[in-house]
C-alpha cells in the first residue's frame, strides 16, 4: 500500500533493467537470470487456500516474532505485519526455489520458512545470508535516508558529496560505512583495493586483503580523506556502465516514472483537502529529557504501579507513576538514569498525579519484556534527549491530548538490531552518544 497499482507496474520495469545492468557491470551472464511478478501467483485459488492453511498453524506469538527485524513493532500491530512472513515462506513453494537469499535481517523469515513449510507439505529450502551494510551516516542504511546510501545512479558528483559527508572518524572501524564498503563491495570483486595518496605521504597502496587495510585504518596509517577517494574512485567505476546504460532517452523516461522528482510535483492547493495525508509531524514535539531516579515507592492503592521521584533538572524533582513492578525490581531503579517525556499534560493514576512517562523498550508475546532506556553514561539529568536530524526543533510546552502527537511519533519508534532506540531508523540521543536498551533487539517503545 506505499505506491499505486501504476506505479508498482513502472517500478518493477525499472528493477528488471537496473538489476540486469547491475550484474552485467560486474561480468555475471543473463542468460538464465527469471523475473516473475508477485501478481503472477498469489493471486490464485491455491496460494489463497494455501494462506488460509497457514494461519490455522501459526501462532500469533510466531508470526510477530518472524517479522520482528523486517516489521516495524508496535503494541497493536495490523494483521498485515503478521501475514508478512508467511507469505514470504509461502512464495518459496510457488517460485519452486532451491534457496531464498537476503540480508542477516531475514534470518527470523527464514527460520519461521524452514519450521513452517513443511508442516504444509513443503520442502524446507536453503536460505544464504549477507551481512548488512551500515550506512555512511554511520547508523543503519536506510532507503529513506538519501545521505546513508549509494543509489546504482548516482552521478559522480552524488558519489563524491555523500562520501565527503560520511562518518569515517581516524582510527573508528565501529559503523564505519565508508570501510564497509571496501571489506562488501570492492574487496569481493576485485580481490585488491588501491588506496590513493600523495607521493609526499608515501604514494598509493595496494591492498590485497580487507583485514590489512582494517589494521592501517585503525592505526591511523591510512587517513579517512585518502579512502574516501579511493572509495569513489572504485565505485564509480563499477557505476559507470550502468548510468550509460540509463543514459539513453527510454530509459531515463523508464526511471523518472518510476521515481518521480518530489520537486517536480504539482503543488497542493492551499487550505484543508478531503481525505489527504495527514501532517508529518516532527519528533522535536517531544519533550525529553534525561532523568535520575531519586526514590521508589509502591502505589499505596495499586500492586502493579511503582511511584518514582525523578530528577530533571528542574528545581524540584517530578512525581512519576509507572506500571514497572512486574517487569523491573525497585532496586533496580533507585538511581538509575532513564529517559523521561516531560510535557504529557499531567494526569492522575490512581489519585497520585504522573508529572511525566518513563520511556521503556517492550517486546510482547507469552512473557513479555520489558526494560527501561538507557541515556549514555555519565549524562545529567535534564540533558535534552532528541532524534537525529531534528535537533534544532523545539518541544511544545505541553502536548495537547486531543492531537495525540506522542501516539502518532510512536508507531516509528523501536530498538535497532545494535541495541539503538530509533525514530525512524534515525538514532535517538544526547549530546553525548545513542540512548540504548539492554537486551530487546526490534522491540518498541513506549
Amino acid at each position: 500500500m506505499k505506491a499505486p497499482w501504476d506505479l508498482l507496474e513502472l517500478r518493477t520495469r525499472y528493477y528488471e533493467q537496473v538489476i540486469q545492468a547491475m550484474l552485467l557491470s560486474i561480468g555475471v551472464p543473463l542468460e538464465r537470470l527469471r523475473f516473475i511478478r508477485g501478481t503472477e501467483y498469489q493471486l490464485s485459488k491455491e496460494y489463497t487456500l494455501d494462506v488460509y492453511r497457514l494461519s490455522s498453524v501459526v501462532t500469533q506469538h510466531d508470526a510477530k516474532k518472524a517479522g520482528a527485524e523486517v516489521v516495524k513493532q508496535v503494541e497493536h500491530p495490523l494483521l498485515s505485519g503478521l501475514l508478512y512472513p508467511g507469505l514470504q515462506a509461502l512464495d518459496e513453494e510457488y517460485l519452486k526455489v532451491d534457496a531464498q537469499f537476503g540480508g542477516v535481517d531475514q534470518r527470523k523469515i527464514f527460520t519461521f520458512a524452514e519450521k513452517y513449510l513443511p508442516a504444509l507439505g513443503y520442502t524446507k529450502r536453503i536460505h544464504l545470508m549477507n551481512p548488512m551494510v551500515p550506512g555512511l551516516t554511520g547508523g543503519k542504511m536506510s532507503s529513506s535516508e538519501e545521505e546513508s546510501k549509494i543509489d546504482l545512479l548516482d552521478s559522480p558528483a552524488d558519489v563524491k558529496k555523500k562520501l565527503k559527508k560520511a562518518f569515517c572518524e581516524p582510527g573508528n572501524i565501529e559503523n564505519n560505512g565508508v570501510l564497509s564498503f571496501t571489506r562488501h563491495v570492492l574487496f569481493p570483486l576485485k580481490s585488491e583495493f588501491v588506496v590513493l595518496r600523495d607521493e609526499k605521504y608515501g604514494g598509493n597502496k595496494t591492498y590485497t586483503d580487507f583485514e590489512t587495510l582494517e589494521k592501517d585504518f585503525a592505526e591511523e596509517l591510512v587517513h579517512p580523506g585518502d579512502l574516501k577517494a579511493s572509495v569513489e574512485k572504485a565505485l564509480n567505476k563499477l557505476l559507470d556502465p550502468i548510468r550509460e546504460k540509463f543514459a539513453t532517452p527510454e530509459m531515463r523516461k523508464l526511471s523518472n516514472g518510476a521515481y518521480p522528482d518530489p520537486s517536480k510535483q504539482k503543488s497542493v492547493s492551499k487550505g484543508p483537502v478531503k481525505n489527504s495525508a495527514p501532517e508529518e509531524l516532527d519528533p522535536s514535539l517531544l519533550d525529553l529529557r534525561v532523568g535520575k531516579v531519586l526514590t521508589v515507592s509502591r502505589h499505596p492503592d495499586a500492586d502493579s504501579l511503582y511511584v518514582q521521584s525523578v530528577d530533571v533538572g528542574e528545581e524540584n524533582p517530578r512525581s512519576v507513576v509507572s506500571g514497572l513492578v512486574k517487569y523491573v525490581s525497585a532496586d533496580e531503579l533507585l538511581g538509575r538514569s532513564v529517559v523521561l517525556l516531560c510535557n504529557l499534560k499531567p494526569q492522575k493514576m490512581r489519585g497520585v498525579e504522573s508529572q511525566g512517562m518513563l520511556m521503556c523498550a517492550s517486546m510482547e508475546g507469552e512473557n513479555k519484556q520489558v526494560e527501561p532506556l538507557d541515556p549514555p553514561a555519565e549524562s545529567a539529568p535534564g540533558e535534552r534527549v532528541f532524534v537525529e536530524g531534528h535537533e534544532q526543533g523545539q518541544p511544545e510546552p505541553e502536548l495537547k491530548p486531543k492531537k495525540k502527537v506522542f501516539e502518532k511519533l510512536q508507531v516509528d519508534f523501536r530498538i535497532s538490531n545494535d541495541l539503538c532506540a530509533q525514530w525512524k531508523e534515525k538514532n535517538i540521543r544526547t549530546k553525548l552518544g545513542p540512548v540504548t536498551c539492554k537486551t530487546l533487539k526490534g522491540g518498541s517503545i513506549s
